[in-house]
């Protein structure tokens, strides 16, 4: 029997509810698999537990989460509690910490789901963002000068290394490689950001030279985000710095009909660290406890996290169930026009990947 250690955290809104219907789906998968049990640590980490301890995790926090083969997160963010304080507090820290360098984000117009884009079929957007995730626009650098004077100033730096900009273009030609995705955009604005993009498009420059079966150039960012909406058949991989690749996800799940759709996963692909996986909609206060939130961003992330675990043949099963669900149209929670609550959509779900 092959133990599976997952440290969770539910977070914040509707993270924490998300989160409980979803677990019962690992329950599911021991028992369709039968030679693996998943070891579930959940951890109260969130903007409650900054607003009693004055921190986002206790300052062990790392040294809590190393030992787990993946982490499984809910969304962080709570009236009260400033946006840049959770962050930096919770996901940059694991992110930064663990050095999961690759943020990885399907954007696939599944069967069932409406894009506010007129497309001619689903196939039509279907590409892979990889985000740079431990440096760049949100290396959390900067400085304050001359605080509450006619001369106040904010300095927000950003800092691209050779080393980390290298490894996540040529990870992302990689990826192309063994999907057989034949076309390569790298998103930059070099125009304007005369030093890190300058920098970012002479190592992408390097590297696409090493890789000539790919089909590769540069975008900028503005006219990229543009010809998504346009067209979005001409992307298949997406490579982007920390900032580009964060707002053109966004983007590309709005292309899909709801926010609550897309995954994510945080990859430390060497394994030294263990990884996260997580939905890339935030807490929603006003609709938690409701029972209407989406839980197929969670869901999706949970598929990338056993492909993670190499467990294939379980993402495989998940992800067709998924796909049955949505394509039945007949479950759905309100933000994809559905009167289903969160935990009806995982009760089909589970259904349907016992009894395929």
């Amino acid at each position: 029997m092959r133990t599976i250690t997952l440290k969770l955290i539910p977070g914040d809104g509707i993270g924490i509810e998300v989160m409980h219907e979803c677990l019962r789906i690992l329950r599911a998968i021991e028992e369709v698999h039968g030679g693996i049990t998943f070891s579930r640590h959940k951890l109260d980490w969130s903007c409650g537990y900054y607003l009693r301890h004055g921190s986002m995790m206790p300052p062990d926090g790392l040294s809590i989460l190393a030992d787990s083969d993946a982490i499984l997160l809910g969304a962080v963010g709570f009236p009260g509690v400033p946006d840049h304080v959770s962050i930096q507090g919770l996901l940059l820290p694991i992110r930064q910490g663990f050095d999961q360098y690759i943020n990885l984000r399907p954007i696939k117009l599944l069967p069932g789901l409406d894009s506010p884009l007129r497309v001619s079929s689903p196939d039509a957007i279907d590409f892979v963002v990889i985000r740079e995730n431990s440096e760049g626009e949100y290396c959390g650098k900067g400085a304050l000068l001359h605080e509450g004077t006619d001369e106040e100033t904010a300095v927000q730096e950003g800092w691209f290394t050779r080393r980390g900009v290298s490894r996540v273009i040529r990870y992302a030609f990689e990826f192309a490689l063994r999907h057989g995705r034949g076309s390569l955009v790298s998103a930059t604005k070099s125009n304007a950001l005369n030093y890190s993009m300058v920098f970012w498009d002479r190592i992408f420059e390097e590297i696409r030279a090493a890789y000539p079966g790919i089909v590769s150039r540069s975008m900028h960012i503005d006219a990229l985000a543009g010809l998504m909406i346009m067209r979005p058949e001409a992307f298949e991989v997406v490579v982007a710095s920390n900032l580009f690749g964060d707002i053109l996800t966004d983007l590309g799940s709005a292309m899909l009909g709801s926010i609550g759709i897309s995954p994510s996963a945080n990859i430390n692909p060497e394994r030294l660290f263990p990884s996260m996986f997580e939905p890339i909609h935030g807490s929603a206060p006003d609709i938690a406890g409701k029972g209407m939130a989406n839980p197929v961003g969670m869901i999706w992330s949970m598929v990338l996290m056993l492909e993670h675990l190499d467990l294939s043949d379980m993402a495989a099963l998940l992800m067709g169930a998924l796909e049955k669900v949505l394509a039945g149209r007949n479950v759905r929670t309100p933000d994809m026009g559905g009167r289903s609550t969160t935990g009806e959509v995982v009760d089909e779900v589970c259904r349907l990947y016992v009894l395929p």
